[in-house]
């Protein structure tokens, strides 16, 4: 780190614990880059989709206990 940066880090260290959250998100946020203004709307219609799929009956659901082995198989296996 440079001297700057170790500086203002020393400063967001002295915040209180809810303010360096805050900070951190912020920080973190800033590295996503601009939002992409077509996002929400492309989730609204993803989530219609599958709310669609649900009532037609066509989609196929797996009980939370199959999901839960499911992902603990995958996950001893890595």
């Amino acid at each position: 780190m440079t001297k700057a940066t170790e500086t203002e880090f020393a400063d967001g260290l002295r915040l209180d614990a809810k303010a360096r959250a805050e900070l951190a998100a912020e920080l973190l946020a800033s590295l996503d880059g601009p939002a992409d203004p077509d996002a929400a709307s492309a989730w609204d219609k993803e989530i219609q989709r599958r709310v669609n799929s649900l009532e037609a009956g066509t989609e196929k659901l797996e009980s939370w206990e199959s999901a839960k082995r499911r992902i603990a198989k995958d996950i001893r296996r890595r």
